[in-house]
């Protein structure tokens, strides 16, 4: 665990973004599907977002499906000049908010070219191959002919750069022989933590890693270590969570989402947030090491 300063930027594919950027999976409705419950006030946290220096907003045209794209076209659109938007295929919903696994070739297509519409892009900066295994869980398996297909769009100009998203470490290695990988997309976090070595690997290449799930499957000790941390440090168990892993490695980005103002900004203020070494330990101690 490096104890780093927690602001500061990080390469994505060519360009520099900020290590705290915004997901926009929350802004559609409930479940990530259909229209938003305020949809102005979705607009708002996106505009907020942006006018506050985030320069990286994690999105997919699955969500909603369709919506968040739409919004982050009505609220950004022209983008600014240093905004990187990162975008996922792989997956399609049910008309029942179901999700899918969609990684053939013509599905792919379909998906990028759904992407670049919505948003109103003729090249799209990053696209995750998002692998859809067990219900949202990792699955073994190859990812040669979805990735393959990419690659092949990539070379078309339609996609800049790609990453893997909810990949397992076999998987990221036979990427990486397939294209170039600018950032790997999994599960991590305090209480989570089988990624450690993929992440200290990636890192030392250079690679970005974005995890989702920031306080996804914490036991209750787990829970009650980070929020007696912090009430000690004045913050939120979030605001703690997130900073943990801005101070676990430099390559790390984080996409916290959430369709309120108020949550936004207690999310960009983890920037100031610095962890002292025997927190880290406390909090490190709770964690699932492996």
């Amino acid at each position: 665990m490096n104890n780093l300063n927690t602001a500061g930027s990080f390469p994505l594919g060519d360009r520099s973004v900020k290590r705290l950027g915004f997901g926009a999976m929350q802004l559609a409705g409930p479940g990530v599907f259909g229209p938003p419950k305020d949809r102005d006030m979705a607009l708002a946290v996106l505009r907020e977002a942006i006018a506050s220096g985030v320069n990286h907003i994690d999105t997919s045209d699955y969500y909603g499906p369709h919506v968040t794209n739409a919004l982050i076209r009505e609220a950004l659109h022209p983008y600014p000049d240093d905004l990187v938007i990162v975008t996922k295929v792989g997956g399609v919903r049910g008309e029942d908010a179901s999700w899918h696994p969609a990684m053939t070739p013509a599905q792919l297509t379909s998906a990028v070219h759904d992407n670049l519409r919505n948003l109103g892009l003729e090249s799209l900066e990053v696209v995750n191959l998002r692998i859809m295994g067990h219900g949202h869980g990792l699955s073994e398996g190859s990812i040669e002919e979805p990735l393959t297909a990419l690659a092949e769009l990539q070379q078309r100009g339609l996609i800049r750069h790609l990453g893997l998203s909810n990949v397992t470490p076999a998987q990221v290695e036979q990427g990486r022989a397939i294209a170039e990988i600018v950032c790997v997309q999994n599960q991590y976090n305090l209480a989570h933590r089988d990624d450690d070595a993929l992440i200290d690997a990636l890192a030392a290449d250079g690679v970005a890693c974005v995890p989702f799930f920031p306080l996804g499957g914490f036991t209750p000790l787990q829970s009650s270590t980070l929020s007696d941390v912090a009430t000690r440090l004045g913050a939120t168990p979030m605001q703690v969570a997130l900073a943990w892993l801005l101070q676990r490695a430099p390559n790390i980005l984080l996409i916290p989402g959430t369709s309120s103002l108020a949550h936004l900004r207690e999310n960009l203020a983890v920037e100031e947030i610095e962890l002292p070494d025997d927190m880290i330990a406390e909090l490190n101690g709770s964690g699932s090491v492996r």
